[in-house]
């Protein structure tokens, strides 16, 4: 399972879990990696924690490509400037936005505790709110709340020592082509996922008085 304490993690060669403030000022993004690979298991655990990110209306527009075919990865890697930690990386996670597939399933977003009345009320309402927006509309929006499950993948995964890197740098067309993801989709970013394979520069940040005003 994924822990937010510091207690042994469950798969061999992590070293121990850290907590989510730990992993936060630990993190840094990784392009060198071991060929120690990531079994199903810890990918779908991974996965679903960072699934309860929160999201406006509870929506959830993120959806995640998970990629391991060396084919595939060496395919993703061209369409992606060709950034070698794509091809390095045990794994690569494709992150999009989809809001229409959300639309189209909104029984599955508004709560089901929900008396059956308010669920067909609120339902009704989300679909009337939505269908005042354009499609490039929704999509802007979906992909800022599929930014926020981002933040959880890099935090979880360094929570349990992998390694990640964010990469906006790809051919989004190439990309949805190379992973079947619907052409209306936003591509919130790719992100390779792995075991460490060196130190690679350590984290540098403003202080917090550059960055924050109190009143």
């Amino acid at each position: 399972m994924i822990s937010t304490t510091a207690t042994p993690a469950s798969h061999p060669g992590a070293g121990p879990a850290l907590t989510a403030t730990e992993a936060a000022r630990a993190r840094h993004s990784v392009r060198t990696y071991t060929n120690q690979p990531i079994d199903d298991a810890q990918l779908r655990a991974l996965l679903e924690t960072v699934g309860r990110a929160p999201s406006a209306f509870n929506a959830q527009p993120w959806r995640f490509v998970v990629v391991r075919d060396t084919v595939l990865k060496t395919e993703l890697m061209a369409a992606a400037n060709n950034q070698k930690q794509i091809g390095g990386a045990p794994v690569v996670i494709a992150l999009y936005a989809d809001m229409e597939d959300t639309l189209a399933h909104l029984d599955e977003v508004v709560h089901p505790d929900l008396a059956p009345e308010a669920r067909a009320n609120t339902i009704a309402s989300l679909q009337r709110s939505w269908a005042n927006k354009s499609a490039e509309q929704r999509a802007i929006w979906a992909n800022a709340q599929a930014n926020i499950a981002l933040g959880y993948l890099l935090l979880v995964a360094r929570s349990e020592g992998l390694g990640t890197s964010p990469m906006l740098g790809f051919d989004a067309d190439k990309v949805k082509a190379l992973l079947d993801i619907p052409s209306h989709a936003t591509i919130t970013a790719l992100i390779a996922i792995g075991h460490p394979g060196d130190d690679g520069f350590r984290s540098h940040r403003h202080p917090l008085d550059r960055i924050a005003t109190f009143r």
